[in-house]
Parts: C-alpha cells; structure tokens; sequence
C-alpha cells in the first residue's frame, strides 16, 4: 500500500474515532469542562488537603468532592424543594389578595421623575375597576406562568447538573497531576514552544472567571443585604449569603429578590414591594453585567469589553460553562492576534508583546 495512502487512511480514522467520542461524550461534555474548571481552580486547596491527609490522594478527592457538594449541590437542593412546595401556595395567595382589589398606589410612587405621574395614574385605574384589573391579569398570566416554570426548570437542571459535576470533580482531584501531564505533553506535539505559554494564558483566565464569580457573588449578596434591610425583609442576612450563592447560576439571584418582592405584596406593602423589584432588577442583578467583567479582565489578557462579550456571548453559547469558555476562548484568540499583527507594529510594541 502506498505510504501517503497509508497515512491518509490513519488520519480519517483517527478523525471519525474523535468525532465519534465527541459524540458519546456531547450530553456531558458542560460537566466534564466545569468539572476541570473548578478542579483546576480549587487544585491549591485539593494539595493543601492531601498533604494534611499524608498523601492519600483517594481521601483527599473525596473531601472535596463533599465540599463541593455542600457548596453547590446542597443549596440548590433545598430551593428546588421549597419551589416545589411554596408555589402552589403563592398562587393561591395571589387569587385570595386580587380578589379583594388592589390596593391604592403609595404616594411616593407620583414623586418618581419621569414616570412617576403615568404610574400612579395607571395604578389607580387599575385598582379602581375590577374590569381593568382581571385584563391585566389576563394579560401577565401567560409570560408569569412561563417565568415560574422556566425558573422551576433551571433550579433543578442546576441541581442535576452540579451533582454529575461533584461526581467527574472526584475523578479529576484524584487523578488530576497525570491528567495534566498527559496535556501538557499532547499540546507540546501539537503547538510545540507555544504550549506553555497558551497553558499560561487559559489557567490566567480561569483564574480570572473564577475570581469575577466569587467577586460578583458577594458584591450581589451584599447589594441583596442592603435592599432586604431598607424594605424590612426578614433574614436579610440569610437571604443575602443564598443570593451569593446563588450567583453562580444564571438567573439565580432573581429567585430571592422576586421572592422577597411578593411577600411584600402579602404583606400589604406594595411600596416597598416596588422598591425591592427595582432594587433587584437595577442594582443586585445589575452587578452582574458590571463586576464580573470588570474583575476577570483583571486577571486575564483581555480589555474589559472582550470580556464583557465573552461571557455574555459564552453563557447564551454554551449555557454556565459558557461563562468559563467565552472569556478563555477569546483570551486565546486576542493572544494569537496580538502575535500575529506584532511586526507590523513596530519593535518597541514587538518587544512590550513579548514580556
């Protein structure tokens, strides 16, 4: 057989061998990677905990995977569970309350520049005529009941999706130094001296995603703190440290702050219900589409905005590991670019490329 024939033949098979592994893979493959991503970004803490353990590296996964568990898997949990129970009530207390009428606007509503007038004088109309009310209703009804199942749908795809990843991070903590051996040594085959440096720039960034997580999660369960003790919600700081938690799903943090919004309309307190919906909206969920950016841009290769797009285009592309892989992704690519356009730039830019 000719030899070129010969490598042709190798090189098809070895590709319909991937794609055919991709393909049994493809339902797993968004646990596998935010498996390695939390693997690779908690591997100080794993090592820590193997050394105080004497090395039993069976031992030592297993905590964290338990960890891991407390941390990700068990407050979801108990929020799927209590969505399970506290919806059917929620609406039950919806009817019992629109049936009575609404209630008057509260009089700071007319002081709201801009809008104020036009809200207030919508709100009484409605409150005034029962007609107007059952046609608002009617008009929400439909994209509300959408919003509760799709946020019932998300908290238990979350559940499910970070118990298989605390299943595959025992793997990756036990087995993780020849894992990443067996990397580094494929990637030095296939791009040679660069390897290390793009090993360099995709641990920055994970690093970076991982740091604008944590960052944004306490900057948003601290905005959540503040809202629930101006409005008077009751265990502002319990509500304040789930919010946080919280944070690292998408749509996560909205699931406390509409909370705390109805029960304020329970509470007869539409005011400060519109309040903490504001609040929420513009400010807890806000921080979101700021500081995360703004934080993994500082610890990666990319301009705020670059980071901005990557995590916003990731999560829609790929759902929450999105989130790790638009930064990384684009981090990758503005390297090989900047690599690229080096010498026609000039040797003072060349040179600075290089540091």
């Amino acid at each position: 057989m000719d030899k070129r024939l010969e490598q042709i033949i190798q090189i098809v098979a070895g590709a319909a061998l991937v794609i055919g592994c991709l393909m049994v893979l493809k339902p797993f493959l968004a646990a596998l990677l935010s498996a390695a991503i939390l693997c690779f970004s908690t591997w100080p803490l794993y090592r820590l905990i193997e050394r105080r353990l004497g090395g039993r590296r069976t031992l030592a996964a297993l905590a964290m995977t338990l960890l891991m568990i407390l941390v990700l898997v068990l407050p979801l949990a108990l929020i799927a569970g209590s969505y399970v129970d506290e919806v059917p009530q929620l609406v039950e207390r919806l009817r019992e309350m629109l049936s009575q009428g609404l209630p008057r606007p509260p009089g700071w509503i007319a002081s709201i520049p801009l809008v104020g007038e036009s809200l207030d004088a919508g709100w009484r109309e409605i409150a005034g005529s029962k007609a107007a009310l059952a046609e608002v209703l009617k008009r929400i009804a439909q994209p509300a009941r959408a919003v509760l199942v799709q946020a019932g749908i998300v908290v238990g795809e979350g559940v499910l999706q970070f118990a298989l990843i605390a299943f595959i991070g025992f793997f990756f903590y036990r087995d993780g130094a020849a894992l990443a051996r067996a990397l580094r040594n494929g990637l030095d085959r296939v791009a040679g001296n660069v390897s290390g440096r793009l090993l360099e720039i995709v641990g920055g960034t994970i690093n970076g995603v991982m740091v604008g997580i944590v960052g944004t999660g306490l900057a948003q369960g601290l905005a959540a703190v503040i809202g629930f003790l101006i409005a008077g919600v009751p265990g502002a700081l319990m509500l304040g440290f789930i919010t946080a938690l919280l944070s690292i799903v998408p749509a996560g943090p909205p699931l406390i702050w509409i909370g705390a919004t109805i029960w304020l309309f329970f509470q007869d307190q539409p005011g400060w219900a519109v309040f903490m919906a504001l609040w929420g909206f513009f400010v807890v969920s806000g921080i979101d589409n700021v500081v995360k950016p703004l934080l993994i841009s500082r610890g990666s290769s990319l301009p705020f905005v670059l980071v901005l797009l990557g995590v916003l285009g990731g999560v829609l592309a790929f759902g929450f590991v999105g989130i790790f892989l638009g930064p990384t992704l684009l981090a990758v690519g503005f390297r090989f670019v900047r690599r690229w356009a080096a010498p026609q730039r000039g040797a003072g830019e060349a040179a600075a490329e290089k540091k």
